[in-house]
């Protein structure tokens, strides 16, 4: 295998051999994936299903790149480059209000709680959200959280004019905040809490945190999309790679070490300590909820999910409001008992 860049890298292998079921002489169904960013610890789920062979055994050929945002997640897709992909339902959500019928699918859902957030060091005045009038925000451009900004403030009484909102990279909003360049940054938690700890503060004791997901914002987020034209020409494909991530975010659940193993030896590069942490507090934080507990994981909720879409679509002023089931299709889930995914912090 070639080696891997830090950006752009191809890092998905051919698994050449179809299942027996398939039969001997039947070449596996390729997918083009894409991830939603640079390798990070959630992401050893998608690799822990390659190296156990749990997409070979549906018959598929899974090639994997890294991603660059969400966002792109869903135009990678759209443009016919990657078949599916790992990104933002809310993405999902804006293409299908604009190009009926050309967005992708979700099929998969991972991040149950919604990840945005806005994040002050603690010793700001900013302690309630009426406290951001008259105060910068920090966020990557296009920012899905910073998107999200304005219907945040007009729901909770706050004056969204009055919130000033700049345009940085990514890599430095953790530094401008911790430097006082900022008066807060708005992005990931899942992002944010381990960037802050790599600028060797504590999270949870230094900083204070607003999430979205507290003040009336309850929206799913990151999950497996399919392309329509993927869909609608390989639907067993569909669900063998359903079946198969669900295979390894339950082995994952149990041992996230032997995951993270996987990954690290795609990428040696990247720090083990700091993706386990990643790792456990997206099962802790955004993957494992009570509805995934009584729902099982993957799934989402209809009524849930038709909220979230009136709220992106009053968020991001969109033309029209697109139906559940343009957004979400669960007829690839496995049956519920087979989803049933619990963690505990080893």
């Amino acid at each position: 295998m070639p080696a891997i860049t830090r950006r752009h890298a191809l890092i998905g292998a051919a698994v050449l051999a179809a299942s027996p079921a398939f039969g001997a002489t039947q070449p596996a169904t390729r997918i083009r994936f894409t991830l939603d960013w640079k390798l990070q610890g959630q992401h050893a789920i998608f690799f822990l299903a390659r190296e156990k062979g749990y997409f070979r055994d549906e018959g598929l050929d899974v090639i994997i790149d890294q991603g660059e945002g969400s966002a792109a997640t869903i135009t990678r897709v759209m443009s016919g480059a990657y078949d599916a992909g790992f990104g933002d339902i809310n993405s999902v959500v804006e293409q299908a209000a604009k190009k009926p019928g050309e967005a992708p699918v979700m099929v998969y859902q991972f991040y149950n709680r919604p990840p945005y957030i806005i994040v002050v060091n603690k010793s700001s005045p900013i302690v309630k959200l009426k406290d951001f009038e008259g105060r910068t925000v920090g966020a990557p451009a296009g920012s899905a959280a910073a998107r999200l900004i304005p219907v945040l403030a007009k729901r909770n009484g706050v004056d969204p004019a009055k919130i000033s909102i700049t345009n940085m990279q990514l890599s430095l909003q953790e530094q401008m905040l911790v430097q006082g360049q900022i008066d807060a940054m708005s992005t990931y938690n899942t992002t944010a809490y381990i960037n802050l700890m790599m600028q060797g503060k504590d999270p949870d004791k230094d900083f204070r945190w607003f999430n979205f997901g507290d003040y009336g914002l309850d929206l799913y987020s990151n999950g497996v999309m399919v392309s329509q034209k993927f869909l609608k020409e390989n639907p067993a494909a569909v669900g063998g790679l359903v079946r198969a991530v669900n295979r390894a975010v339950k082995d994952a659940a149990e041992n996230i070490d032997a995951a993270l193993a996987i990954i690290m030896k795609i990428e040696p590069l990247l720090n083990l300590a700091a993706e386990r942490k990643r790792a456990d507090y997206c099962f802790r934080e955004v993957f494992i909820s009570s509805e995934t507990v009584a729902n099982g994981f993957g799934d989402v909720d209809d009524k849930r999910l038709s909220r979230g879409i009136d709220i992106v679509v009053e968020a991001f002023e969109l033309p029209r409001t697109p139906r559940v089931e343009e957004i979400f299709n669960h007829s690839f889930l496995p049956p519920k008992s087979d989803r049933m995914v619990s963690y505990k912090a080893s």
